[in-house]
Parts: C-alpha cells; sequence; structure tokens
C-alpha cells in the first residue's frame, strides 16, 4: 500500500505533534522545541525516519530517549516502520531552539 501525498503530510504533521510531547527529563522543554530533532519525513511506503541529536554525547537518556521517539512514532496509524537516527553533526547549541523554548527558559 502507498500513502497519497495528502496521508503523508497528516503523518508528518502527527510526527511534529508526537515529537512535542517527549520531552528532556533535565529541562523543561519538549524535544521539538528544544531544536534535538534535526529531521523527521515518512516515505509514501509508511516508513518513518527521524534525525536527531542529544544536548550531549554522555546525556543520561542516550539510550532511552531515541527508543522513546521510536516507539511513539511507531504507534502513529499509517507508519509501518521507525527508525530513529542520532547524530552530533552538526551539535546541538542553544541556538538550535525555538523562540518558544529559549522564553521557556528565560532566555529571552
Amino acid at each position: 500500500m502507498s500513502l497519497t501525498n495528502e496521508q503523508m503530510h497528516a503523518v508528518s504533521e502527527e510526527m511534529v505533534q508526537v515529537l512535542k510531547s517527549i520531552f528532556d527529563p533535565e529541562i523543561p522543554v519538549d524535544i521539538y522545541e528544544l531544536g534535538l530533532i534535526y529531521d523527521a519525513r515518512v516515505s509514501s511506503e509508511g516508513d518513518a525516519k527521524v534525525v536527531m541529536t542529544l544536548t550531549s554525547p554522555n546525556c543520561p537518556v542516550a539510550e532511552s530517549l531515541p527508543l522513546e521517539v521510536e516507539q511513539k512514532i511507531a504507534g502513529i496509524e499509517l507508519v509501518k516502520s521507525a527508525d530513529v537516527e542520532i547524530t552530533f553533526d552538526p551539535p546541538w547549541s542553544k541556538e538550535l531552539m525555538s523562540e518558544e523554548a529559549k522564553f521557556e527558559l528565560g532566555m529571552l
């Protein structure tokens, strides 16, 4: 089964909502607004791919956070499989945070 462009768009929107529901345990901001998500897309076959980073390579949730992302993305209707890739290129920095996240953390 192949997804239509409309279905792919709907799944992409839902992926963003799911990513906004996952919080960094050390910072009270979701991983999407923190700028940890570099790319999130779904193919016409329903395969989801998320490229993300962590605030640091020795982040205490380096093992559990990507697994949580993968499980929650895989739970979206029409997603056949989910793959999460961790990268540190480019490394995360505060400049990647959204204005909303900076405001939430008192950085504006």
